[in-house]
């Protein structure tokens, strides 16, 4: 019977012990980066000018020429071979929300490295060439050129492309990224790269997020020059957090729905959850511990500078977080230590649920990511600085960072929103879908003092000490003073943001591309409005040289002024789950929708196509075909989840149901035989009950999966993919909760010895 499925692998879950996790060597300094072709590797197998070069293409976006492409393949092909490597890769990040990789073998036949000495000039006559032919042929040479470092050819058409690709237009390329580390893992030699169609339409996450991280690099630069004319560059930093559950292997494999779809349709609360608080920052499982040892032990030796691990809220949930990096590496590290993840918990016998919500009524997962911008000479914009001038500076980018999420704002959310994070935003443990930022008391304090000083009082320039602002003191760090509010989508912690609403299984790139995008949109228009204004006020005599008053300085002021006042809304410290805040935003004219569908169209407003064309980020047709792909991607996974729902409930709950009701039947009929009528009667009143109740689900639940499969079969009937995702989510996921209900009171009543699913004790408890 299926309960004995149920029961074998609790008892095997039970009996597991934890790994015996060794590390390579004494201390993690020790063996960080040991699989990852970095700077220190470069400058051993690269030839000094070469290695000079390529620290130009990474530090400064230099050009990358055909010569130095091969030399850099041949040291990296020196290093792989003395790790063992054999194979090689291109590593992408698709419209899949994972990533992509073909393996090629560095074995060529000799005889086309023959050819190509022999059209390379390198044989001096026929005779010579003859030789070499001879030579050569019928063996196998390993060989690793810049050519097949810089670019390969996959099929464009495979991979979502919102109908860029088509099955007879296959072709599309990965380019190298050489801002990011190539790596090993096992025989294989790990290339990152982009992806775009033969057309030049990208196909990916990472070539927008390069796009984006430009904008707002020369953004922000441009803008610092008021303030410090010495910066070269400004660098997007991510540090983001890891939310994730365990589930023993064993359990998840008897759990189709967790199988096909990464979390529970159906399952009882059980009795103890997260009620008493007693699993975060609590002690960590000896299994677990193992695998998190491990974890971070392979994730070090890749590069990944892992820092933090804990439980988290839920039982069975955890989290895992890093130092903060350059947001294109962190994005990197982020999608490899997802998929190093899954592998590793196999390892130890467990699966890592990825999902935002596998399991209802206990906290879902997040990723928070932790934003900033830094200067090349190690000023970190976000943070309030010791002079008047830094102060200043450190106000602007506050402000501006505002302006950006406040005009994008539904794009934002866009950005963040999918049909598994919808689950969890909103849920009174998660930000709400209603983007807003909290500033804590004493940034929203400093910003209105600055809108509403007196503007001839708030600052002056003084010929000794430069500029005085007349602003209350800021500490060098605010994040002692600024209490933290978990409700708040986008909240300031210290001297960054942290934009809380993101998924748990999303790549990043998705909110940092809207992110810095929308940022550079912001201080570009500053800058632009404050030059205008120097240039008014470089006119009129009150702000001539020695007058004490600074044309750069007001005309800063001014235009921040106005920008403090036009971002107020955005900015909010109260309780985000409340519902006197949906009624304040949207008072306000913050985007409040709720349905992931219709949220995605704000890729498509005028103002977001402007922003991501004027910024070379993305084009009108790219963003066009990313919507397609994302209604696609919704309808597919509702559409998966409505009939995995339906086959549980046909084929596991409702035979194990009726089962259970014929055996309280047969205990009737016995009963009846033994007693007299009315003592019969009066014991069987509970079965009788139970056997009625059982009758009613089953056909509750028959009659709402036909339902279920009828509302499908309309719906997929709908050409427009946009339309059919709205009625994917309009009739068809609302279904499913109506179905859960009636399941979920069966698993109460059927005799838990016969019910065939682990159950959430069983799930969320075994370790």
């Amino acid at each position: 019977m299926a309960n004995d499925l149920r029961f074998q692998v609790v008892g095997e879950a039970f009996k597991k012990k934890p790994l015996d996790v060794k590390a390579p060597s004494e201390r993690p300094c020790e063996y960080f980066g040991k699989h990852v072709f970095n700077r220190e590797k470069m400058y051993k197998y690269l030839p000094k000018d070469v290695y000079d070069k390529m620290v130009d293409v990474i530090d400064n976006g230099a050009r990358l020429d055909r010569q130095v492409a091969d030399a850099v393949a041949a040291g990296m092909m020196a290093w792989a071979k003395e790790n063992g490597v054999t194979h090689y890769t291109h590593w992408f990040q698709p419209l899949t929300e994972g990533t992509a990789e073909k393996h090629d073998s560095f074995i060529e036949h000799d005889g086309k490295a023959a050819i190509e000495r022999e059209q390379n000039g390198a044989c001096s006559d026929s005779a010579e060439r003859e030789q070499v032919r001879m030579k050569f042929i019928g063996g196998m040479i390993e060989e690793f050129s810049g050519k097949l470092l810089v670019q390969q050819e996959p099929d464009a058409s495979s991979f979502p492309s919102g109908g860029i690709r088509s099955t007879f237009e296959a072709r599309g390329y990965s380019a190298w990224d050489p801002t990011s580390p190539v790596f090993i893992i096992d025989d294989t030699l790990i290339i990152p790269t982009v992806f775009i169609s033969y057309s030049g339409e990208s196909l990916d996450y990472k070539a927008p997020l390069l796009r984006a991280l430009k904008a707002v690099n020369v953004a922000a630069t441009e803008v610092c020059h008021y303030f410090d004319p010495a910066v070269k560059k400004v660098t997007s930093n991510l540090g983001w957090e890891q939310e994730y559950f365990l589930v023993d292997e064993g359990l998840y494999a008897a759990r189709p729905d967790l199988l096909l779809t990464g979390r529970t349709l159906m399952g009882h609360d059980s009795a103890k959850n997260q009620q008493m608080d007693d699993h975060y920052f609590g002690s960590i499982p000896e299994r677990v511990a193992a695998f998190m040892r491990d974890l971070e032990i392979q994730a070090l030796m890749l590069g990944i500078p892992v820092k933090t691990r804990h439980n988290e809220v839920a039982p069975n949930q955890f989290e895992v977080a890093p130092i903060f990096e350059d947001t294109n590496l962190a994005v990197d590290h982020n999608m490899l230590l997802m998929s190093l993840m899954k592998r590793v918990a196999r390892k130890h016998g467990f699966r890592a649920l990825l999902h935002e919500k596998p399991f209802a009524g206990i906290n879902g997962s997040g990723k928070h990511n932790n934003w900033s911008l830094s200067t090349d000479n190690g000023v970190l914009l976000h943070a309030p600085g010791k002079t008047a001038e830094q102060n200043l500076r450190f106000a602007t980018f506050i402000v501006e960072t505002l302006m950006g999420v406040y005009k994008h704002n539904g794009l934002l959310k866009a950005s963040i929103m999918s049909a598994t994070n919808a689950h969890r935003l909103g849920a009174n443990e998660a930000p709400p879908a209603i983007i807003s930022s909290f500033l804590g008391k004493q940034l929203s304090e400093l910003l209105d003092h600055i809108e509403k000083a007196d503007k001839e009082n708030l600052f002056s320039m003084d010929s000794k000490q430069g500029m005085k602002l007349d602003i209350p003191e800021i500490p060098e760090l605010l994040i002692d003073n600024t209490d933290r509010n978990r409700t708040s989508p986008f909240a300031f912690t210290g001297n960054r943001f942290e934009f809380r609403a993101v998924g748990s299984e999303a790549n990043c790139a998705s909110a940092m591309i809207t992110l810095n995008s929308a940022v550079a949109e912001a201080l570009a228009s500053f800058k632009k409005r404050v030059d205008e204004r120097i240039s008014e006020y470089a006119e009129k005599p009150e702000y001539a040289e020695g007058s004490g008053h600074s044309p750069k300085y007001h005309a800063i002021i001014d235009i921040l002024r106005e920008d403090i006042k036009v971002c107020k809304p955005i900015r909010f410290d109260g309780n985000g789950y409340s519902d006197e805040w949906k009624a304040e935003a949207a008072k306000r004219g913050l985007d409040t929708e709720t349905s992931c569908p219709v949220i995605f169209e704000r890729y498509l407003d005028e103002d977001s196509i402007r922003m991501f064309e004027s910024l070379g980020v993305m084009t009108r047709k790219e963003l066009e075909a990313r919507n397609e792909v994302k209604w696609e991607t919704y309808t597919k996974k509702i559409q998966i989840e409505a009939r995995v729902l339906g086959d549980l409930s046909m084929n596991h709950i409702i035979p194990v149901a009726t089962s259970y009701q014929s055996l309280l039947l047969r205990n009737v009929e016995r009963m009846s035989g033994v007693f007299p009528k009315e003592k019969a009667s009066q014991l069987n009143a509970r079965n009788l009950k139970l056997i009625e109740e059982i009758a009613e689900r089953t056909a509750t639940i028959e009659t709402q999966v036909e339902e279920l499969v009828e509302a499908r079969k309309v719906a997929n009937k709908i050409a427009d993919e946009h339309q059919k995702a709205i009625a994917y989510h309009d009739t068809i996921a609302p279904m499913f909760d109506k179905i859960r209900y009636q399941i979920d009171k069966l698993e109460l009543i059927v005799d838990d010895g016969l019910w065939p699913l682990p159950k959430y004790r069983e799930l969320l408890f075994i370790r």
